[in-house]
């Protein structure tokens, strides 16, 4: 699996689609982060169980904190120096649980 940096182009195709479902540039570095909300702790604590484990397959591991039925998430690839395919497919897997987690 490529894990460089993603390029100009490559960033205008594959962050888009991530950034309309509510994912945002951070501010301070090369990274994507969004908020996840949940009906209570019990279910955000599921989704983070469940993600932390499909983090863990693809050992990628998201920088992220918990408050009641809050889930901040932010991603970026540390050892690379900011983003990477990696953290598209993490992110795009991130949503898929939500919606399941949520609905």
């Amino acid at each position: 699996m490529r894990s460089d940096i993603l390029t100009e182009d490559e960033r205008a195709e594959r962050l888009q689609p991530l950034l309309d479902n509510g994912w945002a540039m951070s501010g301070d570095r090369d990274q994507i982060e969004k908020q996840f909300t949940f009906t209570n702790f019990r279910i955000a604590f599921g989704w983070m169980t469940v993600t932390g484990m499909e983090a863990e397959k693809m050992n990628h591991h998201p920088d992220w904190t918990n408050v009641w039925n809050r889930v901040n998430v932010k991603l970026t690839t540390f050892n690379k120096g900011g983003l990477t395919d990696l953290d598209v497919r993490l992110a795009k897997r991130m949503d898929k649980l939500a919606e399941q987690f949520s609905g």
